[in-house]
């Protein structure tokens, strides 16, 4: 059914920069796998996706905090989806506090759903593409992992520790056939961003060199670079998609 047979599975795809991932893989003809909390929104959005771009697609319930499902719902793709070959760790929160406010569990809650999932979705994933020798993971960090941000410490933490992660995935496993690389969003228009008041939006905008905000699909473009053949010679690396915040 589906022109691209190299299997991409996204976490935290029910919606936003996820889902348009999800989307952009579909269209390019990849069998795709949407996973997050909400096992009905990702089978719906599955079946949207097979319909609309003629590609297999599967919708599975996952909290990447839950470490025995983990492993058992990567049995379950690799059962009917055949292999897993690329992997975008997207799904994260956030609980912002300023840090002498923050508590453990804000702090607790940010790093093991935005970075110990990472750690363990990565992990268990390796495991089918170690033996298939191939394998593509794309990290999803943030330019707050990389400059910081006042009220985030612990999204920051966990942001920063994706990077260091994926660079040792990287220098590990080059030699098999695996690359791992990060991307890191500045603002981009997502129903977070959609909340915020219009003067908020606006200063935001102000600060960029590229006046607007960023597409959910700039972001998944450069997933599809990640995941293709052209990037085969690229891994380790962190590529800011900010609109020249971080220059």
């Amino acid at each position: 059914m589906s022109e691209n047979r190299s299997v991409v599975w996204v976490t935290g795809a029910s919606q936003g920069i996820g889902l348009a991932i999800a989307r952009a893989f579909a269209q390019g003809g990849y069998p795709v796998v949407l996973s997050s909390r909400r096992a009905d929104v990702c089978e719906k959005l599955a079946a949207e996706l097979s319909q609309t771009y003629k590609v297999d697609a599967m919708g599975v319930g996952l909290d990447v905090t839950d470490a025995a499902r983990i492993d058992q719902t990567v049995d379950r793709v690799k059962e009917k989806m055949g292999r897993i070959d690329v992997l975008v760790n997207n799904a994260g929160i956030a609980r912002d506090n300023l840090l002498i406010r923050m508590s453990d569990e804000e702090w607790a809650a940010v790093i093991d759903a935005n970075l110990t999932s990472v750690f363990r979705m990565t992990r268990s994933v390796l495991r089918p593409m170690l033996r298939q020798k191939y394998g593509r993971i794309i990290n999803i960090s943030s330019v707050i992992g990389l400059m910081g941000n006042a009220g985030q410490a612990n999204y920051a933490a966990a942001k920063a520790g994706i990077i260091g992660f994926s660079k040792t995935v990287a220098r590990e496993y080059a030699g098999k056939g695996i690359r791992c690389n990060v991307i890191a969003p500045g603002f981009v228009q997502t129903d977070m961003i959609g909340s915020l008041p219009d003067e908020q939006v606006n200063h935001i905008m102000n600060q960029l060199p590229i006046k607007r905000l960023g597409k959910p699909e700039e972001i998944a473009n450069l997933c599809l670079f990640f995941a293709s053949e052209l990037a085969d010679y690229i891994t380790g690396q962190v590529l800011a998609v900010d609109g020249g915040m971080t220059i």
